[in-house]
């Protein structure tokens, strides 16, 4: 069986319909599924061929199939420049195993309890410098609350040179590939020149450079300072052993940490945006949150919070409609195989479409609108819905990042309340290799709440 072709085109129409793509993915992909159906090449004759599946089926065969019939590493080069070599991002086979092995336990279970308190006291401080009837800007906002959180969860500091420099820099290295424009810098390897410190890729090389240097020396400084006290994920990784007792180098931690403080800072403030942009635009929403919460008792723990269903169902619709992460990551075929009737060949690059999976209307009824009942009233497949990726690549911080989302809207809901600053819809723009809400999106603070009882203790 064929995969419906793309259009073939020339190296230049090409490149105008990847422009196209950066700047309005959502809209492209569905052009593309409603044009050649739920599986689709890119083009007819571009080398190596990508291929889309949307279908849960074809999913499934993917996620299921052996690590060892694709190639996971090389298709994610885009990402080098930003996280390093090192990266258990572009790590396969053996070695991205024994990475993710390394760095899942600080992650799970008792350890996730951990970080409750630090959630709400970083989202309750964030709050305290909004001013009632001022518009803020929401993305903003949600930025400085996960920064500060996974600067916290990661160093396990709040204070003092070193975290402020690093919280300037990377908030800055950020910026200079955050809008539409700027991404193009990521995407096209042609522009990546360094014409010196005030070309936009000298730039980012020098920030990188800065980013780079002050995790080294925070690494060096750990390891000659050992406190066993401490149990923040950068100690929690230098004492981590593989089976054969070694440890990470101090240049497989950088880019472990680069990787962490992005991925566990720029998506979950991106989610949060969206979520209060969906509660201020949903009255019904807002208002069985509220009752939910209220119905906390005055000493429920931070676990309690995390498994009200609304709230979760909340979150898991806002990451639903639209995710931050466009794909999984891709996965190049290395032997000939079979995906639901297609032939695939070595070096065929595969794509799951995410969004175009969660906008299925056989899956999602009306997917267009935001309908926190739906994962009241079933439970979606690690097929049909994907946020955090799948299979052996998923996201080693999933868990961590729901907890966050969920505290820190607890946190809000029940401290003021906020509306937009104009009524008018928003839509999703780019924002470096992820999308998200636009930077223009403000709300408003109304009032600031009187809390009766310590909600959240």
């Amino acid at each position: 069986m064929t995969i419906p072709n793309g259009p073939s085109s020339s190296i230049l129409v090409r490149r105008i319909s990847t422009i196209k793509w950066i700047f309005n993915p959502f809209k492209v992909l569905e052009e593309r599924a409603e044009k050649y159906g739920e599986s689709f090449t890119i083009s007819k004759n571009i080398s190596p061929l990508v291929v889309y599946f949307t279908n849960p089926q074809a999913i499934e065969q993917i996620f299921t199939a052996s690590p060892e019939l694709f190639d996971t590493n090389s298709a994610n080069d885009i990402l080098l420049p930003l996280l390093g070599e090192h990266s258990m991002i572009l790590l396969g086979g053996a070695k991205h195993q024994r990475q993710r092995k390394l760095l899942m336990p600080p992650f799970h279970g008792d350890r996730l309890r951990t970080y409750g308190q630090l959630i709400h006291n970083v989202t309750d401080e964030v709050i305290s410098q909004w001013q009632v009837g001022k518009p803020f800007s929401v993305r903003s906002s949600m930025q400085e609350i996960s920064l500060q959180v996974i600067l916290n969860a990661v160093f396990g500091i709040h204070e003092g040179q070193r975290f402020d420099e690093l919280r300037k820099v990377l908030t800055t290295l950020l910026d200079s590939v955050g809008s539409p424009v700027s991404s193009l810098l990521l995407f096209f390897t042609s522009l990546q020149k360094d014409w010196g410190a005030w070309s936009p890729w000298g730039r980012f090389l020098r920030l990188k450079q800065q980013i780079d240097s002050l995790l080294i020396t925070e690494i060096r400084e750990r390891r000659q300072q050992a406190d066993p006290n401490r149990d923040d994920i950068l100690s929690l990784l230098l004492d981590a052993r593989d089976e054969e007792g070694q440890s990470m180098t101090d240049e497989e931690l950088r880019d472990e940490l680069i990787t962490l403080l992005f991925a566990g800072h720029e998506t979950t403030a991106s989610a949060l945006s969206w979520a209060l942009y969906w509660i201020d635009s949903l009255p019904e929403v807002k208002e069985k949150l509220l009752n939910e919460l209220k119905t906390l008792p005055s000493d429920a723990s931070f676990s309690d919070i995390a498994r009200l269903p609304y709230l979760n169902a909340v979150c898991s619709e806002t990451l639903r409609i639209y995710p931050i992460a466009i794909t999984p990551f891709p996965r190049v075929v290395k032997v000939p195989m079979e995906i639901m009737g297609y032939q695939l060949e070595p070096g065929t690059l595969l794509l799951v479409s995410t969004y175009l999976t969660h906008q299925r209307e056989d899956i999602y009824p009306e997917p267009k609108k935001f309908k926190p009942e739906r994962f009241l009233e079933r439970q979606f497949s690690p097929y049909e819905y994907l946020p955090f990726g799948g299979s052996n690549r998923r996201c080693i911080g999933a868990a961590f990042a729901m907890y966050e989302m969920k505290l820190v809207l607890a946190t809000i809901l029940t401290s003021c309340e906020l509306k937009l600053a104009n009524n008018r819809s928003i839509k999703p723009t780019r924002r470096g290799l992820t999308v998200a809400p636009p930077a223009s999106m403000q709300m408003i603070v109304t009032e600031l709440k009187k809390q009766e009882k310590p909600v959240l203790v």
